[in-house]
């Protein structure tokens, strides 16, 4: 049972907080019901226990009798579980210049089709520098050609945008096979 001393981990309402005139009781041991607040602080005070609140939201209220610390180190075990469960996809980045070569454009196409076969997203990202800021139609075409031999592995974003000195497209795998 927590003290009236202990600090409140998270703003779970518990005990002496919850000030609304009835409660939904639910959990193990007990009657389920909706109960006045009063009526459930006693029970939980007899189990020795605390007096959860569930749900703020539901009318009325749900609440559980439970030790308070369990409840805590329960709850933290399923937010890990499901944080260990969502997929993590990564970027991997693939530079270009404006006149990039034809050998080092196929070579940096190969890398992005693995990539992407992995379940990577792919950023391909043109660099101009200097005076070349004047071909953006040249970059454009590198990158709407680079697009185009991905059209199997990949699906762009949007259409490649520029920012500052840099153009850039951003490609989602089709399917991930892991």
């Amino acid at each position: 049972m927590v003290s009236k001393n202990t600090p409140v981990q998270d703003n779970t309402l518990i005990n002496s907080q919850i000030r609304v005139p009835e409660v939904r009781l639910v959990g193990e041991n007990i009657e389920q019901g909706i109960y006045p607040t009063a009526q459930a602080l006693e029970m939980a005070k007899n189990a020795e226990a605390d007096l959860v609140m569930i749900n703020e939201k539901a009318e009325p209220p749900v609440c559980r009798i439970v030790d308070y610390g369990k409840y805590l180190y329960e709850k933290k075990k399923r937010d890990k579980e499901l944080k260990a469960k969502t997929v993590k996809v990564e970027l991997k980045e693939i530079r270009f210049g404006p006149n990039t070569d034809e050998h080092d454009f196929n070579f940096k196409l190969n890398h992005s089709i693995k990539f992407l076969q992995q379940g990577f997203k792919v950023r391909a990202t043109l660099m101009f520098r200097g005076r070349a800021i004047i071909h953006k139609d040249r970059g454009e075409l590198l990158l709407l050609q680079f697009i185009e031999k991905l059209e199997d592995y990949g699906k762009p974003e949007q259409m490649p945008k520029l920012e500052g000195k840099k153009m850039f497209v951003q490609i989602n795998p089709k399917s991930i096979k892991k």
